[in-house]
Order: C-alpha cells, then sequence, then structure tokens
C-alpha cells in the first residue's frame, strides 16, 4: 500500500487495499507535509523601476507568510525572481534570482520581506521591462519543530505581531493591513476585467434576478 501512496493518490492506496481485503477505512489519512509553496503574478503592465517592482514583491512575501503560518510551518529558504517576457521578441531579455538561507526559519512575513528585498537589490539590472515576478520557499518544516539558534530575538514579540496581522487581513479583507514597501497604487496588478464571473465562489457576483 506504501507503493501505491507513493505512485498515485489515497484513492489507489485505498483501492489496494480493498483488493487486499482491508476496508477502505482502515487507510490512514495523512496528508503530506509540504514541501515548498510559491507566490507567482504576472504583472498587468511591465514594471521598469525597482521600488515598483520591490511593491509586488513585497505582497508577495506578506502573501507567502501568511500561508505558512496557516499550515503551522517555517521555511529555511526564499528564492525571489523576476523577469522580461520571454516571448517577446526584438525586446531586451533578462531573469534575476536570488536564493537566501533563512536562519532562524521562519514564517515571518516581515523577514520573509527583508530576505526578499536583499535578493531583489543584489538581482536587479536596469534598463528592462519586467512582466512577473515571484516568491518561492523551500525546507518547510512544522513550526513546533524547528531548530532553536543562539541569537534569536524576541520571536514572542513578533509572532504576536504576525497574529494581529492576520487578524485584521482576515476581519476587514486582504492588504488591509500592510508594509510600506507594498504600497497602495498596485499599478503592476494582474489585469482581471476580462475574467470569467466567479458565481460560484464569490457571493457579490451571484447574477441576481428580478421578477416584476
Amino acid at each position: 500500500m506504501k507503493q501505491a501512496r507513493s505512485l498515485g493518490t489515497v484513492v489507489l492506496e485505498r483501492l489496494v487495499a480493498e483488493l487486499q481485503g482491508v476496508p477502505a477505512s482502515a487507510v490512514e489519512m495523512i496528508e503530506p507535509q509540504r514541501k515548498g509553496m510559491a507566490v507567482t503574478r504576472s504583472f498587468g503592465t511591465p514594471v521598469h523601476d525597482i521600488e515598483t517592482l520591490m511593491g509586488a514583491v513585497a505582497q508577495y512575501a506578506m502573501r507567502a507568510g501568511e500561508k505558512l503560518r496557516q499550515h503551522g510551518l517555517v521555511a529555511g529558504q526564499l528564492t525571489v525572481f523576476f523577469h522580461t517576457n520571454r516571448f517577446k521578441t526584438g525586446a531586451g531579455q533578462y531573469q534575476g534570482a536570488r536564493r537566501m538561507a533563512l536562519q532562524p526559519m521562519t514564517a515571518d512575513s516581515l523577514e520573509l520581506l527583508a530576505a526578499a528585498r536583499r535578493g531583489v537589490e543584489a538581482a536587479w539590472r536596469d534598463g528592462y521591462a519586467y512582466t512577473k515576478a515571484g516568491i518561492m520557499l523551500d525546507d518547510l518544516i512544522a513550526a513546533e519543530l524547528r531548530p532553536r539558534t543562539l541569537f534569536e530575538g524576541d520571536t514572542d514579540r513578533r509572532d504576536r505581531l504576525m497574529t494581529a496581522l492576520d487578524e485584521v487581513n482576515g476581519k476587514f479583507g486582504k492588504f488591509t493591513a500592510v508594509p510600506a514597501a507594498q504600497g497602495f497604487r498596485r499599478d503592476w496588478k494582474m489585469r482581471a476585467e476580462n475574467r470569467s464571473p466567479a458565481w460560484t465562489t464569490r457571493i457579490d457576483e451571484v447574477p441576481l434576478v428580478r421578477a416584476d
């Protein structure tokens, strides 16, 4: 059955169990631990300056930290990347990326943001039109299992700050509370005016029928 799980899904594992005479209900449902996660987006308009790019990367770093905390994980490595439109012929092409170790391992969005900024500053090149950027996190482990370091700061205080940030954004909507680096104009935001209606997932987009 272990081989079935490694080759397919839990459905395949249950099928193999039943063929061997083991009730499917006896197959333990254990979700495999995530090894990595990413937050990436294409821009609505090309980005030419580092601060605008950093505004987008800041949002992705904050979202990545939120996802880590939702899953009770911390990350040991962060990769930030950005690149031009590789399909646009005749335009200058460049792809920048930097990978950094996170010591101590963290789910603190502000720590992720600081690491991402260092990566952007190291990889940035002027004179290009960037169309996509992203954050990737690797070496994920459960927060309670993370190794402690000798020179850690006041982690309890930062944990409380992240909890408060998640509560504010959860109550009043995403990006209600954001760092200054993220900005508020967000000219880089992906265009969505031509997307299909989300009738099944957003109550405010459910069509209304009026009977006269």
